[in-house]
């Protein structure tokens, strides 16, 4: 079957779990990858990508979204989405020259679209799609940006035929044709031991925005080693180790780490558990990731704190906890890749069989209105 798999761009957390379940497609399929931004760099190395539009979350001068710079920055590519442009005009030809014939798509709206208007059936797969598709499970300081967020996806994404989850932590579907599996563990992850390191390893999404002067001091009075991903710096300082973006590189390190402090992301979340590692969560001002951040603390897999004011004392209090973060990671360690891999497969396999039945009963209706003398 020819599949388009379109990739939410902003971050690298969307091509993580991507790239865990395509070795499996393209060996069955022909799968193109469209993907932008974060995304595109990842994955266009690896696997046949077409570069598409990308949204994304616009920072202030303090690290903090930036509403005014948000909106400006998406405006164009907002009404290119919503009423048509070069970019969407890019995937329909796309679309249209390789015959797509079945879209999956990791929270990228162009490709979402785009299938849409031309009648081609659709996959969610994804992590938000817990918060569009899934019964609400927000605490109640968050309930109303969750629901708000929910009704947003839905009126942007729609309702696809098949919705897969892949999440940390469990939800209760709202919908029957949505599904939800654990975490995706790349081969990089699954083939890497855990070790007891002595150091914390730090990651920032954004690292040139959030990477501010307060969290430079409270990383330097930590009394251990810190290994820094996300940032524009490199070399050893003091007692922080800044290092370039590498995807085995990254992984060792989560694996050797003592703990981990970043981001809120699903996917780096599930990784970090996988190892055992607990996290001091930074949510972005985003509600996916505060949601994600509040799961962390009620699991007790580790702790949330605000970025924006990140103190020392703030992760000398998550470290003093370690034991008994670490106590509770095997209760919520696991792998969803196995079971989210073959439940793809068999979506695929049933669009196939629509697609071959809907075809036989073509065939059926103009045998059957053909003149006479021509069936003979």
């Amino acid at each position: 079957m020819r599949i388009a798999y379109g990739v939410m761009g902003y971050g690298r957390g969307h091509a993580m779990r991507t790239m865990s379940v395509l070795p499996s497609l393209m060996a069955e399929h022909e799968v193109t990858v469209f993907a932008g931004a974060d995304a595109f760099d990842v994955l266009a190395p690896r696997f046949p990508t077409v570069r598409i539009p990308s949204i994304g979350y616009q920072y202030d001068d303090s690290g903090r979204h930036s509403l005014r710079r948000t909106l400006t920055r998406n405006f164009a590519p907002m009404c290119d989405l919503l009423f048509g442009g070069a970019g969407s005009a890019l995937i329909e030809r796309e679309f249209r020259e390789r015959g797509i014939q079945l879209v999956i798509s990791d929270s990228e709206a162009w490709t979402h679209r785009v299938a849409q208007k031309l009648g081609i059936p659709r996959i969610s797969f994804d992590h938000v799609g817990i918060i569009a598709y899934c019964k609400p499970h927000f605490p109640p300081e968050l309930w109303a940006l969750g629901m708000r967020d929910a009704f947003a996806y839905r009126a942007l994404m729609g309702v696809p035929e098949r919705i897969l989850i892949s999440s940390f932590y469990p939800a209760q579907a709202a919908y029957p044709q949505v599904r939800i599996v654990g975490p995706m563990l790349r081969d990089e992850v699954l083939r890497t031991k855990a070790a007891n390191g002595d150091y914390l390893l730090a990651y920032f999404n954004k690292g040139e925005h959030q990477y501010l002067p307060h969290v430079d001091r409270a990383l330097r009075l930590v009394d251990c080693k810190v290994v820094v991903y996300g940032t524009r710096l490199r070399g050893v300082d003091d007692n922080l180790d800044f290092r370039a973006p590498s995807v085995d590189g990254f992984v060792r390190d989560l694996a050797g780490c003592r703990a981990v402090l970043s981001t809120a992301g699903n996917q780096l979340i599930g990784e970090a558990i996988h190892f055992g590692k607990p996290l001091l969560a930074l949510p972005e001002d985003a509600f996916e990731q505060r949601l994600n951040a509040h799961m962390i603390e009620r699991m007790g897999v580790g702790m949330q704190a605000d970025l924006k004011r990140l103190t020392p004392s703030d992760i000398d209090r998550f470290l003093g906890n370690h034991d008994w973060y670490t106590s509770n990671m095997r209760e919520h360690a696991g792998n969803g890749r196995a079971e989210a891999t073959e439940i793809l497969h068999r979506y695929i396999g049933e669009f196939v069989h629509t697609r071959t039945q809907r075809a036989q009963r073509r065939v059926s209706v103009r045998r059957a209105s053909a003149p006479a003398h021509s069936r003979g």
